[in-house]
């Protein structure tokens, strides 16, 4: 059983600026909860017992949420807002452990994962990028992909990539696998014969990019340590992938449903709106009458707002 998640943190936020100046994007609120702490929690719904970040030194708002504050808690606990106070300690993963350790220099994703090399044991290991949600992150889906992953890689030995169908105008902004369905047209599993990174639309061996969840054996180490540095320097994750793919089998893993990429402002954008009224106890119908109100008095000065007043 995979009980180890990697979680890269240790980027600038660039696409959030100006708020990721002083807060690490992974602490951006979506309705009251950080982003970091859904990321968490799915990987405590799948079983993991050791998260291990890899993050900045500059980050420390990121490291002390998973401190406890006993003034804080004390308050709560006199005010009798137990549910508050189980999420403020870290009830929900008390059991956790959580390390953190640090790449010092931006010298790319592969290098961020292989950072956490020397807190890990030879065996099987997820990989989670906490600019992403998925469906059951946001009570969208009552399943837990991420632990659907860590079965498939148990139960066939092979390393397991999440992808999600884009449209073919925006297979530039991802990494692209290539490869055949195992089984029916109804299949999730996707035996890989290549990954390329952010390729030409019109060369694009598929419209199946990846989503940011990856389960490795631990054979991804030596290939990580291979990897030489590509564009801006960088040591690429999708190079090391490339490599393992002719080493050993590797397979795709079709998410149903849609994610959130929170790393850009739109993306940010629509995981708030379904943070919101996905709230317990939350009067999503005096929440839709605002918006749809608020809509409609901007249709008239900005008419592309029309837009989002029929997707609502």
């Amino acid at each position: 059983m995979i009980k180890t998640a990697v979680i890269p943190v240790a980027g600038m936020g660039t696409r959030m600026l100006p708020a990721t100046k002083s807060i690490p994007k992974e602490m951006l609120p979506l309705a009251d909860k950080p982003l970091v702490h859904f990321i968490v929690q799915e990987c405590v719904d799948a079983g993991i017992e050791h998260i291990v970040f890899v993050s900045h030194p500059s980050k420390t708002a990121l490291e002390n949420y998973f401190h406890r504050n006993f003034e804080l808690e004390a308050k709560l606990e006199s005010g009798k807002r137990q549910k508050t106070l189980r999420v403020v300690s870290g009830g929900d993963w008390e059991n956790i452990q959580i390390t953190f350790t640090f790449q010092n220099q931006p010298l790319g994703l592969g290098h961020a994962v292989f950072c956490a090399r020397e807190v890990l044991a030879d065996e099987p290991f997820a990989v989670i990028l906490p600019d992403v949600l998925l469906p059951s992150s946001q009570k969208e889906s009552s399943s837990n992909i991420l632990a659907e992953m860590i079965y498939r890689n148990q139960a066939t030995g092979a390393s397991q990539i999440l992808v999600e169908p884009v449209d073919q105008e925006s297979v530039e902004k991802y990494g692209v696998i290539a490869g055949e369905f195992l089984g029916d047209e109804n299949s999730q599993s996707i035996l890989m014969s290549d990954i390329v990174e952010k390729p030409n639309k019109n060369e694009a061996p598929s419209n199946l990019a990846v989503v940011g969840r990856y389960v490795f054996n631990h054979s991804i180490w030596k290939h990580l340590a291979r990897t030489e540095p590509g564009v801006g320097g960088e040591i690429q994750l999708t190079d090391a992938i490339k490599t393992l793919i002719k080493a050993e089998s590797v397979q795709g893993f079709k998410m149903l449903g849609s994610s959130s990429d929170c790393g850009n402002k739109l993306g940010y954008y629509k995981a708030f709106f379904r943070q919101v009224i996905a709230q317990d106890n939350f009067d999503t119908s005096e929440f839709y009458a605002w918006v749809r109100t608020f809509i409609e008095s901007q249709s008239q000065s900005r008419p592309n707002r029309k837009q989002l007043k029929l997707a609502i």
